[in-house]
């Protein structure tokens, strides 16, 4: 380290701190810190103490042998992660979309998002790792919060919250546009309370049938970047959120013509009728329900000799008039569809032969038909193949038989799915049509970030409506600056960043999808194409907070103000990293 005087033209010279390194043969120079404001004796201090010339033994002092020796790390912050996120939001223009002036509730907004990134906890953890005095990072220093509390972070969501619909209209007119797709998927998370008004007891995707929940549905771009969210209660049905999300797509955004594409149990036929029929402009894709093809198989619509030599085709029923239904036949899906099914008679059949036996037990007989029965139903609720079982319960006796007809009326169906849509041939032909439906799978990809260990939107603990409300949209303002940094880090990380070359490996739009050869040596190497470590997002997150901001103190100066701060130099693949973010530390 030495200290520089760099001249500044009509104003006094810079002085910097400094240091030189090699890297890949050559010297560079970083600087550590700017300590222009510092007086002329404590800079003349400094640069003796870093030639080694230590100022004179005072009575009774004991100078240091070595140089290191002469200063203290007065308090290290993990920083490289939080330069990263803050970064690639302010990227975004996501700071600029919350408020053009750098308001403290903005502010505050922005380091809720960012934290959730960085590490998703409770508020009061939070603000405890904003706060100076408990920090567990850079976030609250390099926001300038100063003092934080659980208060503070309350007051600003209840702010963020009257500007959603203004933040959500700025991203719509960002990443939709007339003509194009917009993806829209529900899910559902859960309670710990039992005072929110929207938490309802409802059907669980996360397997807490016995606490309340509340049900959210998002709208992406046909890419799934996330654009909008709301808030239902909890035992609001999926179709019964699609209304208010036609009426957001048309009046608050604007949209004169738009494809919405919903799965299966989104986009019903009373849906269609009294929510999307009599909007003029706003066409939809979705997928029948397993009867329902079961339906066009009875009526002879779809027959084995389709897909003699193709596994796409396009039909038309009676059933759909006006509609356009392109049926598909995996070979993959029927295969795993069929070992599923198999296990789970196979299941079903082992447990239903211990009710017989317990039933003809010598001693200590199963009976009567209610306690029989609720062990029974007991079974087949676990493994959801009761169909395809003759049953015959009575006061001592129990026996069943597989039923081979509907085993076999089921296989029929095995692999084989139908894409409904009112859009034209000429606007979209098959093909298109089922990559359309295809894409929901990228929203299926933002609950998982938004509900696992990457965001942790669950479980949710505020009581008031409002703040659940700001929580969930906290949350996906944060999944959309992860969404952008996972394309710029894409190369380090195990995502694919190659699809094209994987699309051009499938043989068809009805196949699986292939990852590219690039993706799949990453997976096995662990490593880039040039010998890089490869992460998923939130190890180099972790990775990235190794950066340590330290706050140094010269010894030989009690005062405060000579202390300054140091950030430890990157590694190759943090500096590779921090490059593809365009992050200056």
């Amino acid at each position: 380290m030495y200290v520089v005087s760099i001249p500044n033209r009509n104003s006094p010279p810079a002085i910097l701190l400094r240091e030189s390194y090699r890297e890949e043969g050559k010297v560079r120079n970083r600087t550590l810190a700017n300590i222009s404001d510092w007086s002329p004796a404590r800079i003349e201090m400094l640069r003796r103490t870093l030639r080694g010339e230590l100022p004179p033994q005072a009575p009774g002092e004991i100078l240091p042998a070595r140089l290191e020796d002469a200063f203290d790390i007065v308090r290290s912050r993990p920083h490289g992660h939080v330069a990263a996120v803050l970064s690639a939001l302010r990227q975004t223009g996501l700071d600029r979309l919350l408020s053009v002036q750098a308001t403290r509730a903005r502010q505050i907004c922005i380091a809720l998002i960012a934290a959730r990134i960085i590490d998703p906890c409770s508020k009061l953890a939070t603000a405890q790792a904003l706060d100076p005095e408990t920090c567990g990072h850079t976030l609250g220093e390099l926001l300038d919060l100063g003092s934080v509390d659980e208060d503070d972070l309350y007051e600003a969501m209840d702010w963020l919250l009257l500007q959603q619909v203004r933040i959500e209209d700025g991203l719509a007119k960002r990443h939709l546009a007339d003509g194009r797709l917009v993806l829209y998927d529900v899910s559902s998370t859960y309670f710990e309370g039992h005072t929110c008004p929207l938490g309802k007891h409802g059907h669980s995707r996360d397997g807490k049938k016995d606490k309340l929940q509340i049900v959210f549905g998002l709208l992406t771009s046909s890419d799934g970047c996330p654009v909008s969210v709301e808030v239902f209660e909890g035992n609001v049905g999926d179709p019964k959120t699609l209304a208010s999300q036609v009426q957001k797509l048309r009046e608050r955004f604007g949209l004169k013509r738009v494809v919405l594409v919903g799965d299966r149990g989104m986009i019903t036929d009373a849906r269609i009728r009294e929510d999307l029929s009599g909007e003029e402009g706003i066409a939809w894709i979705t997928a029948l329900r397993a009867p329902a093809i079961a339906n066009l198989v009875e009526e002879k619509a779809i027959q084995p000799s389709l897909f003699d030599t193709r596994d796409l085709a396009e039909i038309t029923s009676p059933s759909y008039p006006k509609q356009r239904l392109v049926v598909c036949k995996n070979p993959f899906l029927a295969a795993e569809r069929a070992r599923k099914r198999q296990e789970l008679l196979a299941a079903t059949e082992k447990d239903l032969r211990k009710i017989v036996e317990a039933v003809a037990r010598p001693k200590r007989r199963l009976r009567g038909k209610d306690k029989i029965g609720v062990r029974v139903g007991k079974v087949l609720g676990r493994f959801k193949v009761g169909k395809h079982f003759k049953l015959d319960i009575g006061e001592e006796t129990f026996t069943f038989q597989l039923d081979e007809e509907s085993v076999s009326q089921e296989a029929v169906l095995d692999g084989i799915y139908v894409v409904r849509t009112m859009v034209p041939s000429t606007e979209l032909d098959s093909i298109a049509v089922v990559r359309a439906y295809k894409g929901l799978a990228a929203a299926e990809r933002a609950f998982r970030s938004l509900k696992t260990i990457e965001l942790n939107i669950r479980p949710i603990h505020h009581r008031k409506a409002d703040r659940v409300r700001a929580h969930v949209f906290l949350c996906m303002l944060s999944y959309y600056v992860e969404w952008h940094m996972r394309r710029s880090l894409a190369t380090l990380l195990f995502d694919d960043d190659d699809k094209a070359a994987g699309d051009a490996l499938r043989s068809s739009i009805v196949a699986p999808a292939q990852r590219s050869p690039k993706a799949l040596r990453k997976a096995e190497r662990k490593r880039t194409d040039d010998d890089m470590p490869v992460q998923s997002f939130v190890s180099l997150l972790r990775n990235l907070a190794t950066i340590v901001k330290n706050r140094i103190q010269p010894k030989a100066c009690a005062d405060t103000d000579a202390a300054f701060d140091i950030i430890t130099r990157p590694t190759t693949h943090q500096r590779q990293a921090l490059q593809l973010l365009k992050v200056k530390l």
